[in-house]
């Protein structure tokens, strides 16, 4: 599923600049040494964190976007690394337990 078309669907609001890629699954997770051993490349990522720290592991393991759930927003320094990893970065209103049941009737999983 294309970004454009989660995004659509879900309500996610866009925090960084983005290219419309393809999604290849989910992961949820809060620990990032959980994230470097779990998520694949393509990945939905989605978390409470917001440190600069996740950028890292995200950006290691290559997920395809961030989404913090309950309208968390990192600081403007991890937004300017997610641009230089080049990581979307998008913020849902929902807490994680909502925004996991969305993705997975939209088929992701």
């Amino acid at each position: 599923m294309r970004i454009s078309e989660v995004v659509e669907k879900t309500g996610l609001e866009s925090l960084n600049r983005w290219d419309d890629d393809e999604l290849t699954g989910v992961y949820i997770s809060d620990m990032v040494s959980d994230i470097i051993t779990g998520a694949e490349s393509g990945d939905l990522l989605l978390t409470l964190q917001t440190h600069k720290n996740l950028i890292a592991a995200a950006n290691l393991v290559d997920v395809g976007i961030v989404v913090f759930a309950r309208d968390k927003r990192p600081a403007d320094d991890v937004l300017e690394l997610a641009d230089k990893a080049g990581i979307p970065l998008f913020a849902s209103p929902d807490d994680t337990w909502t925004c996991a049941k969305k993705l997975y009737e939209l088929g992701m999983r």
